[in-house]
């Protein structure tokens, strides 16, 4: 009779057989992280009814979905993706998300923020300095009690933002989709509770112990194909309280602003009206982590939405946002 044994040294997994030759595989960091969110998109479909994917087109919610494409294969996705169309996104965005959906053979709805404002359900700020990022949340709760999903995959991580940073892997949310930080359940030795009351539902973190390095070794690592928005590209852009912004219609600029051609990408994915532009001549993966490897801005330091107040992110989630 043979027998497999395995232990860990030094993050290396050795099997012993008896009755072959010593193997060992390294396990890295990056399989750890794979491993552990592979394991909680499958905990996902089995502990809820209805889950769904939040996708965005930004790089963290494509490599969830090549983490979901992994974690069932070769089954199909389990769950819808959902994206919050904000009317003011990049046409890259779309035009990649479309892409990715096909790839992938996943389903898609999309929650349209221009509904929201149409039927009275959002108001559109105004001015110089308006956004329609904070009026997703409207859209994203409504999208949520139509199809009736009682869990909703995000891919924030936690050491992006000072809010993000308190959440669980299952985050939950009450009856009108609102976080309360102080009131969250314990997750001891990876035991995930996910039961809730009628019309309650959960935010789920797959990637929380993610960093931003880690998603680009990984997306290096696995080929994935990114939007081009993320390589560097001449733009016209134009400089707001030292930040560079996109110069199209969905940014209106002041008379000051003068409109300039740069070479630009973007290092988070928004609305067109929130996301910074930063200044880069990285026009591959291993560009972009040696940029991000000796950066001094953090990779929500482009973020005009996050600049509006001290608590601007954590505000945003208690009342539903992603």
């Amino acid at each position: 009779m043979n027998f497999i044994y395995f232990y860990s040294i030094n993050s290396t997994l050795l099997f012993i057989n008896n009755s072959t030759e010593n193997m060992s595989y390294k396990l890295t960091h990056l399989k750890e992280l794979e491993s552990e969110s592979i394991f909680i998109l499958r905990e996902v479909a089995a502990q809820f009814e209805k889950p769904a994917l939040l996708f965005s087109g930004g790089k963290d919610s494509i490599v969830m979905a090549y983490l979901a494409y992994k974690a069932f294969y070769p089954a199909a996705i389990p769950f819808p993706f959902v994206h919050i169309d904000t009317g003011h996104n990049f046409e890259e965005t779309i035009s990649y998300r479309d892409e990715l959906v096909k790839r992938l053979g996943a389903n898609l709805i999309v929650g349209s923020v221009q509904e929201s404002i149409d039927s009275g359900r959002a108001v559109e700020e105004k001015g110089y300095n308006a956004s329609r990022n904070k009026l997703q949340t409207v859209t994203l709760l409504d999208t949520l009690e139509q199809h009736k999903f009682d869990a909703a995959l995000g891919g924030a991580r936690r050491d992006e933002e000072k809010a993000r940073a308190k959440e669980r892997f299952f985050s939950h949310r009450d009856e009108f989709g609102q976080w309360d930080p102080k009131n969250q359940r314990p997750e001891l030795w990876n035991i995930f509770n996910g039961k809730k009351q009628l019309g309650e539902h959960f935010r789920i973190f797959p990637i929380s112990n993610w960093t931003e390095m880690d998603i680009w070794q990984y997306i290096l690592q696995e080929n994935i194909p990114l939007p081009s928005l993320y390589y560097t590209h001449n733009r016209e852009v134009f400089e707001r309280d030292g930040i560079w912004y996109a110069a199209l219609d969905a940014m209106p600029r002041k008379p000051t602003e003068e409109v300039v051609v740069k070479k630009v990408r973007c290092r988070t994915i928004g609305d067109i009206s929130c996301t910074g532009l930063s200044l880069s001549t990285a026009d591959s993966l291993e560009e972009i982590i040696e940029e991000i490897a000796s950066s001094r801005i953090t990779e929500r330091g482009g973020r005009s939405d996050d600049k509006r107040s001290e608590a601007a992110m954590e505000d945003r989630k208690k009342a539903g946002y992603f």
